[in-house]
């Protein structure tokens, strides 16, 4: 067995490999670049070596980098992780040669499996059910069109060597063939080096559901059952579930056989994951090979009990399977959703920033948590912005659907744009919960995951206010302390003293009106009204008494917005406070900060221009998509601080904006 082994990666899937490797006693080795210095997987690793800058092509995917450090460090084994060097049959082929143990399939599999169109031509002589389609070597566009034509449209054009949702597109009819080919190439050529693309029928709202396989250097292989994978997002999963839901124990059997069979054609080592098509009438069709662990293999070990890692590192030392096929066995139904920074609202766009605040849901028997990031960690736009998995396990599915419901709601995250609610939403949709799963389920649910969300009552304007004076009360006697004029108690010679707070939520104001009595407030919200008071922890925790009510909450405050979290829902507040009299001046130049690293691609009006609300001033492309910053109100761009093509840091001033003070009087 090792005594060392470097983990080629980063982010939840190095946490989780450290996790494995110290419960069995081998020492780990994490690799980082700049941008990645202080992460969790570099504290969690008993050594950590730096192999380059922020990029990925200068780091994590840099083969020379990274077998450097693993000689300097000692490792016997790299666990390549997935994603980055995974996959790369090369870096597999230098590992061997530096005499490092890759863990994973040889170089061979890898190169097999590479190409989606040799796969399908080995998997055909497997015996392997296939796809009807076109995976051949001619690329000629009017040959390929003349192809679909004859396979029967709808058809789907595939990079060959593509993964993650890349280089693919749908064709519905044949006038629509020559231009989505021409940008399948484009993408294909940008991600993968190759543009060459295999066309096949497309089936109407097939499932998506995938075989784990294993296989050791001794020839044994054994599938271990399967999981639903359908719920995806521009051919991207957001759900998987093992094992697969409506899945008859005959296709269980079948797709297992087929699972075994494409294994054994490359004469496999390792986790694998075998991918399929089924249609409604149960048939089902080989997609591809992943020749790695999944991202989603967590769902596969909490239905078995099983480590695949610790699987893989013992069948990387030449260690034979653990268990026979006879020998496996499920109980029981998991989920796992995937936790990201990307705002929902703005066609997923990526987010970046510090993680100011950061809780999950306590783990337990029923609750896994897999991540690389904590409270105080950034999502930085040089890697997949991924926050965490979270998986649930429980008896039933309807169980497990249960506890999934009740551990996204533990799930807050403040400091970058998340899609908590929308898991919420999709995991409640009347297909997922029936279950009526296939690849076109989130554009089939689209009303109901985008429903809008319900107003908060009178209690949560009253918790968020509440919050505002206790963190104001705080901050007032520490300068009390130097000056007794600090201490903002709304004491006064003769009378009470009483001020509005003015929430804005979706851009709707309401009024607080707000008494102060010694160390109590009393309330009104319209007509409602209570007597309010409570404490405030530093980690945002409220414990709130409103009137006969007592009420514990989360409330942060960042960025001039309030964050409540209370009760199963969400909300997110601006305060507008009249005593406040820099902030409307902050709000505006904050809207002139880049929100992310990234380049001018367009300056959209001239240095001294009159502008109206709203209107576009220039473009940041950043993280691959493009960020318009927009005029906050009537005005004058006086200058801009920057040109185009130029290279601009996080939060930097990007231009200066003349407020036209006359409209807005």
């Amino acid at each position: 067995m090792f005594d060392r082994i470097l983990i080629a990666n980063r982010g939840e899937i190095a946490c989780r490999i450290i996790s494995t490797c110290r419960r069995m006693g081998i020492r780990t080795i994490a690799v980082y670049s700049d941008a990645d210095a202080n992460s969790r997987h570099v504290r969690l690793a008993d050594m950590a070596i730096r192999i380059g800058p922020a990029p990925a092509l200068e780091s994590y995917l840099s083969v020379e980098h990274v077998l450097e450090a693993a000689k300097a460090g000692g490792a016997q084994a790299i666990h390549p992780g997935y994603g980055f060097l995974a996959e790369n049959a090369d870096f597999a082929e230098a590992c061997a040669q530096a005499g490092i143990v890759f863990i994973g399939p040889s170089p061979a599999a890898i190169r097999a499996m590479g190409s989606k169109a040799a796969a399908k031509r080995l998997m055909r002589e497997a015996g392997v059910p296939m796809t009807p389609g076109y995976d051949g070597a001619e690329q000629d566009p009017e040959f390929l069109e003349e192809q679909a034509r004859t396979i029967g449209y709808p058809v789907m054009i595939k990079a060959n060597a593509g993964g993650g949702g890349k280089g693919m597109r749908r064709v519905d009819q044949a006038d629509q063939f020559q231009a989505a080919l021409s940008s399948c190439k484009r993408e294909a050529a940008a991600a993968f080096g190759d543009d060459s693309v295999l066309i096949e029928r497309c089936l109407v709202e097939p499932r998506h559901v995938e075989v784990q396989v294993f296989g050791d250097s001794q020839g044994n292989v054994v599938s271990i059952f399967e999981r639903d994978c359908s719920v995806q997002r521009r051919n991207q999963k957001v759900i998987e579930e093992a094992p697969a839901p409506l899945i008859t124990a005959e296709l269980r059997k079948a797709l297992g056989e087929a699972g075994r069979s494409a294994a054994r054609a490359v004469g496999y080592a390792g986790a694998g994951t075998v991918e399929f098509l089924v249609d409604h009438g149960g048939n089902f069709y080989f997609m591809e090979m992943n020749t790695r662990l999944q991202v989603e293999h967590p769902v596969t070990e909490m239905i078995t009990g099983l480590d695949l890692v610790e699987w893989q590192i013992r069948v990387a030392a030449g260690e034979p399977l653990p268990l026979r096929q006879q020998d496996l066995a499920m109980r029981g139904h998991a989920i796992e959703v995937r936790i990201y920074a990307e705002d929902p609202a703005h066609d997923f766009l990526p987010s970046i920033g510090k993680l100011v605040h950061l809780q999950y849901p306590c783990p337990t028997e029923h609750i896994r948590i897999e991540t690389g990031v904590e409270k105080s960690d950034s999502i930085t736009p040089f890697y997949d912005p991924m926050i965490a998995k979270l998986i649930v396990w429980d008896q039933t599915r309807e169980l497990a659907l249960q506890r999934m419901t009740g551990a996204l709601t533990g799930c807050q995250i403040v400091g970058v744009a998340n899609n908590v609610g929308f898991l919420q939403r999709l995991i409640t949709s009347p297909s997922f919960t029936q279950p009526r799963l296939d690849t076109s389920l989130i554009e089939r649910e689209r009303n109901w995951i985008g429903l809008e969300e319900s107003d908060p009552n009178a209690t949560v304007f009253a918790i968020a206010a509440l919050a505002a004076l206790l963190r104001e009360r705080s901050n007032a006697i520490v300068a009390a302390a130097v000056s007794p004029w600090g201490l903002s108690d709304g004491w006064r010679l003769n009378g009470g003293f009483a001020r509005p707070l003015i929430f804005r939520y979706k851009d709707k104001p309401t009024t607080v009106n707000v008494a102060y009595s010694g160390q109590k407030y009393r309330m009104s919200i319209g007509d409602w009204t209570c007597e309010a008071d409570g404490s405030l922890e530093g980690n945002g925790t409220l414990s709130a008494s409103l009137g006969w009510e007592r009420i514990r909450a989360t409330v942060i405050e960042f960025s001039g917005k309030h964050h409540v979290f209370v009760r199963d829902q969400r909300f997110v507040f601006m305060l507008d406070d009249p005593l406040d009299v820099e902030a409307e001046h902050r709000a505006a130049e904050s809207s002139f900060r880049a929100p992310m690293p990234g380049r001018i691609v367009a300056l959209s009006v001239a240095p001294g221009e009159r502008v109206q609300p709203g209107a576009a001033l220039m473009i940041l492309e950043a993280m691959k998509m493009e960020c318009t910053v927009h005029a906050p109100s009537a005005g004058v761009v006086e200058a801009f601080n920057f040109a185009v093509g130029d290279q601009v840091n996080e939060g930097v001033q990007l231009l200066t904006f003349k407020r036209d003070e006359a409209n807005e009087s």
